[in-house]
């Protein structure tokens, strides 16, 4: 068997197979990956979403700590309404929407971007919400949970707008510096608005299905072993009867019996 699978023929089939197996490993390599990333997610939710909320530092939003992510803060301070921001193509729950940005100045100079919520995509002007609540007037005691800022898209977007929460962008907008690197996402505010933008829900604590698809992708690729060594057994079962019956000389080829030779004796004579 050894000797008749040394071919090329069987050579280039086990040559396939090889690039399709490590194609079915990287693939379950990455969801396991994946899950790791989902797993650090959600230990991340479970360790800092339900604590109590931490003083404002600026150095929590000056530079991003994977740590402190969605850990609640403490800010006091006034919005700036009038340079408000919609940032664009913001699904939730399968709806198309936007979410809406306001700088939150401090008392001690500083600016933290408050992502106040999410609002539905509006019927009366397109690309545009209908309306956006305002955020409260006058000094506002904000908790928010921070978040990291997202890369630029390379997207345009319209006067007013952001295509992500693309904070250095946001920050070439303004005649102030904000912190770049972190933003707040709204869980209060203190006086509460009349009306507010939907506030976002907690993540979801699920590690979803990429250990199961990661199991299917590492059996994909033993089972191409498998049909391999499967194909070349009947395969050289079907080449080697072929060859014994054509080298098996007359005499030793299967004569009829002796019951046989009488029933076709009989049946010629039509009995």
């Amino acid at each position: 068997m050894l000797k008749y699978l040394a071919t090329p023929r069987w050579f280039g089939w086990l040559a396939l197979v090889l690039v399709l197996a490590a194609a079915c490993s990287a693939l379950g390599l990455w969801q396991l990956d994946r899950r790791d990333q989902a797993a650090a997610t959600v230990n991340t939710v479970e360790a800092n979403y339900d604590l109590a909320p931490i003083p404002y530092s600026p150095s929590l939003f000056e530079s991003f700590d994977g740590a402190t992510e969605w850990a609640p803060v403490t800010l006091v301070g006034h919005y700036d309404s009038a340079n408000q921001r919609i940032v664009r193509n913001r699904p939730l729950g399968g709806r198309p929407g936007y979410e809406v940005l306001v700088p939150l100045k401090l008392q001690d100079g500083t600016a933290v971007v408050i992502n106040r919520g999410w609002l539905p995509i509006g019927n009366d002007r397109a690309g545009r919400p209908d309306t956006v609540p305002p955020a409260p007037e006058g000094e506002v005691t904000v908790v928010a949970r921070i978040r990291p800022a997202e890369p630029d898209l390379d997207r345009s977007a319209p006067q007013g707008q952001l295509a992500s929460i693309d904070l250095a962008t946001y920050q070439s907008q303004l005649e102030y510096p904000i912190s770049t690197a972190a933003y707040g996402l709204v869980a209060s505010e203190t006086p509460a608005p009349a009306t507010a933008p939907i506030a976002p829900a907690k993540p979801a604590i699920d590690l979803g299905p990429h250990l199961s698809y990661s199991m299917q992708w590492f059996a994909f690729g033993v089972l191409l072993f498998v049909g391999l060594g499967y194909a070349a057994r009947q395969q050289y079962r079907i080449d080697h009867e072929d060859e014994h019956a054509q080298s098996a000389p007359a005499r030793a080829r299967r004569r009829p019996s002796s019951e046989q030779e009488e029933d076709a004796i009989l049946d010629a004579q039509g009995l």
